[in-house]
């Protein structure tokens, strides 16, 4: 091979790889900057991304977004909290039907609940409470996940067609020790990347981390 060949075929691999590793770096980096925000814009909605739950009780995990919705709703941010999440096999309860039922408990109007009780991933979960969303005449909401979530979540919510400003929780097991936080950066930038080429969640899908 001639050396001109040869030194263009290394200076364009180089090239992609640097492309690649500032379009994985610049996504992790967003990740985290969303990850540290906490918007609380007066919306028409609060908007709980659903976690596990156990026979109506809500996991750890999905407990402290609920705290977190419920303390936004107390100081004012929207007048409605839409709780999200499907059921598995063999469940008693939606997710969004676990969570609307501890706001409820802890307080909250059940007037002011609005469970939505599809999808068992996050852009199902996200276009069904959208559709309900703007079926109510809203538009602006505040999503509430966990930190490194928040990010493609409200990305998803935007593609739905909603006015979006994130407002994660910074409790429960996810954001306790650094390695945890690490690790969920890491796949979150994975997740991102993967629903902005194909346009499919990710939340199912082995991604090696």
């Amino acid at each position: 091979m001639p050396v001109v060949v040869r030194r263009w075929l290394t200076r364009t691999v180089a090239g992609i790889v640097l492309v690649g590793l500032l379009i994985v770096g610049g996504t992790a980096f967003r990740v985290w900057q969303v990850a540290r925000a906490d918007e609380r814009p007066r919306a028409d909605a609060i908007v709980v991304l659903g976690a596990a739950q156990y026979n109506g009780r809500p996991s750890e995990i999905f407990e402290a977004r609920l705290a977190h919705a419920r303390d936004l709703y107390a100081h004012g941010v929207a007048s409605a909290i839409v709780t999200t999440g499907g059921m598995r096999d063999g469940d008693a309860y939606t997710e969004a039907e676990a969570g609307a039922n501890w706001l409820r408990d802890q307080g909250v109007p059940v007037e002011a609940l609005v469970p939505v009780g599809e999808g068992n991933d996050t852009l199902r979960s996200i276009r069904a409470a959208a559709d309900v969303i703007k079926h109510s005449g809203w538009s602006d909401v505040v999503i509430v996940s966990d930190p490194w979530h928040s990010l493609r979540a409200g990305i998803m919510a935007e593609d739905a067609g909603l006015s979006v400003w994130t407002s994660p929780t910074h409790s429960g097991p996810i954001v306790q020790t650094r390695a945890t936080q690490a690790r969920y950066i890491f796949r979150e930038t994975a997740a991102l990347l993967y629903y902005r080429v194909s346009k499919k969640p990710a939340d199912h899908v082995d991604l090696g981390l």
